[in-house]
């Protein structure tokens, strides 16, 4: 049995957003210098690896990790 959040869909109303934009979108954190500490500090993980750049551009499917959530950006 796993301890995994389940995966809550993020619906973005596009094709791509974002990392740092997602974050704010989906109401993980609430600004711009929240985001920028949390990818700094490596609690930020895409599709299950950490990733420290607020400008990576996410694709339908991804999945984003933080704070013992885990959500799957969607159109």
């Amino acid at each position: 049995m796993t301890n995994e959040a389940p995966i809550e869909d993020a619906p973005i109303g596009g094709d791509g957003i974002r990392l740092g934009q997602f974050l704010k979108f989906a109401g993980l954190l609430d600004s711009g210098g929240d985001v920028k500490d949390a990818i700094t500090a490596g609690d930020v993980a895409v599709n299950g690896e950490v990733d420290r750049r607020r400008g990576r551009q996410l694709v339908l499917g991804d999945i984003v990790s933080f704070d013992g959530r885990r959500l799957r950006v969607c159109p």
